[in-house]
C-alpha cells in the first residue's frame, strides 16, 4: 500500500540527532563537582557567590587541599528560580585564570559547570594578609617581621608585574585578596574587576565606573578619571605596605555612595584620609592634576603639609629606615612618575641588607591560624556517603558564622 509522501511521519535526519545525541553524550560524561571533590567546610560568601575548602578523592592527589568557588545564579531557598546567564565578572576571572601563570597569582585548577551553576576550583591558601595583620593587631600590636613584609611585598610585586607585562589591571588589590600558602608563597587572587588594557574599544570607565577598594583606591581615580594606567595597582600595593607596616589602614575613609548608576560623587572624605598625611598636590608636581572631573571639588579641601616621614618614623620607627623610599615611591601622587612593579622588583631596598626570602614565613617566629571554616557535618556525610547535591547543582552548606 503506497501512503501518500504527504501523509508519510515526518523522520528526523542524521543532522538533527547529532546535536542531541551529542549534549547528551556529554552530559553523561560531566563528572559532578561532589564525586571528584570532598568539601571539608565553608570558607566565606560575597557579591560573586560563596567559597568552599575542599580535597581531592582521587587518591593520588587526597592530600592537597582546593578552593572552590560558586559563582551566585538567580536562586530562592536553593534553587534555581531563572536563569539569567553569566556574570560579566565571573566571565572575566575565568577567562584571565585560564590564560595566566606564575607563582604569584592564584591557579586555576578547573573551571565546572554544573546544573546552570560555575564552580572554579583554585589551590587552597591557608592564610590571606588580611588575616595575618588581624593576627598581629590583636596580639599585642606585635609588629609583623620585616623579613616577612620584603617578601610579601616582592612577590606581590613580581605578581602585579606578570600582570601587568601580560596587559591585565587588577583594580582591586587589598591584603584580603593576597593570599598565602603553608609554604608560604603569596598568591593574588580575585580577578573579578581584573581588565585587559590594550586596545580598548572605550574607556575602562565606561565598563566599570568604580574600581578598587574605597581605602586603597588612588588620587587620580578619586579625582574621577576617566583614562587611568596600571598605576593604580601600585597605589594600592604602597597601601598594602603601609597596613602591613603600621597594622592599620593607611587611609581609612568613608565611602560616598553613588546616588544612581550614572553620577559617581567626589569622594571627599576620603581624599582628605589621603592628604593629611602625604600633603596637598600641586599643579607643579603632578601637571595633569588640574585635568580631572573632580578638580574644582578637590580644590575647596583644606590645604595641608606633606607629613608621610613624620607618619612612618612615629609609626615604623622600629622599621629599616631604607623602606621609607620604596613606600614614598609606591604612593606619588602623580601617576606617571609612580613606582613601575617591574622597576619595584630591582628597588634599592630589596637589594640591600637582608636577602629577599621565596618563603614569608621564614625565620619567623610566629605561627599564624588556619583560617576558619564553617562545618555542617550532615551535609558533609550526605555528600561523602550518596553523593547528593541539591537542585542548583551545588555545595550548599549551612552559613554558621560570618567572618
Amino acid at each position: 500500500m503506497n501512503i501518500p509522501r504527504s501523509q508519510q511521519p515526518l523522520m528526523a535526519d542524521s543532522s538533527t540527532l547529532t546535536l542531541g545525541t551529542y549534549k547528551l553524550r556529554k552530559d553523561n560524561s560531566r563528572v559532578s563537582v561532589l564525586t571528584k571533590y570532598e568539601i571539608i567546610g565553608y570558607i566565606a560568601s560575597g557579591t560573586y557567590g560563596r567559597v568552599y575548602k575542599a580535597k581531592s578523592r582521587d587518591p593520588k592527589k587526597h592530600d592537597k587541599l582546593y578552593a572552590i568557588k560558586k559563582f551566585k545564579g538567580d536562586s530562592r531557598d536553593g534553587e534555581i528560580t531563572h536563569y539569567s546567564g553569566i556574570s560579566q565578572s565571573a566571565c572575566r576571572e575565568m577567562a584571565l585564570c585560564r590564560e595566566l601563570n606564575n607563582e604569584n597569582i592564584t591557579e586555576l585548577i578547573e573551571t565546572i559547570l554544573e546544573k546552570k551553576c560555575i564552580y572554579m576550583v583554585s589551590v587552597f591558601a591557608e592564610h590571606d594578609l588580611l588575616q595575618i595583620i588581624h593576627y598581629h593587631s590583636q596580639n599585642g600590636m606585635r609588629q609583623i617581621p620585616e623579613t616577612s613584609i620584603k617578601s610579601m611585598i616582592w612577590q606581590i610585586l613580581n605578581g602585579v608585574s606578570f600582570l601587568h607585562q601580560n596587559w591585565v589591571i587588577h583594580r582591586d588589590l587589598k591584603p584580603a585578596n593576597i593570599m598565602v600558602t603553608s609554604d608560604g608563597v603569596v598568591k593574588i587572587g580575585d580577578l573579578g574587576l581584573a581588565r585587559r588594557f590594550n586596545n580598548p574599544l572605550q574607556t575602562l570607565f565606561a565598563g566599570d565606573k568604580v574600581v578598587v577598594t574605597i581605602w586603597y583606591r588612588s588620587p587620580e581615580l578619586l579625582l574621577g578619571g576617566r583614562h587611568y594606567t596600571p598605576a593604580i595597582d601600585l597605589w594600592s600595593v604602597g597601601c598594602i605596605l603601609g597596613e602591613l607596616l603600621a597594622l592599620r589602614p593607611m587611609f581609612k575613609g568613608e565611602e560616598a555612595k553613588m546616588d544612581n548608576k550614572k553620577n559617581v560623587p567626589f569622594q571627599k572624605n576620603q581624599m582628605m584620609k589621603i592628604i593629611e598625611i602625604m600633603g596637598s598636590p600641586t599643579v607643579s608636581k603632578w601637571p595633569s592634576l588640574n585635568k580631572y572631573p573632580d578638580y574644582r571639588a578637590f580644590q575647596e579641601l583644606r590645604v595641608h603639609q606633606a607629613n608621610l616621614q613624620s607618619w612612618f618614623q612615629s609609626t615604623c620607627g622600629n622599621f629599616n629606615k631604607k623602606i621609607y623610599p620604596l613606600l614614598s615611591d609606591l604612593l606619588e601622587y602623580d601617576p606617571a612618575k609612580r613606582l613601575t612593579a617591574y622597576n619595584g622588583l630591582i628597588h634599592p631596598y630589596f637589594l640591600d641588607g637582608v636577602k629577599v626570602c621565596d618563603n614569608v614565613f621564614e625565620g619567623s617566629k610566629f605561627k599564624y591560624p588556619a583560617r576558619k571554616i564553617a562545618h555542617d557535618a550532615n551535609y558533609l556525610n550526605q555528600a561523602a556517603n550518596k553523593r547528593q547535591y541539591d537542585s542548583s547543582g551545588g555545595l550548599h552548606i549551612k552559613k554558621k558564622q560570618r567572618y
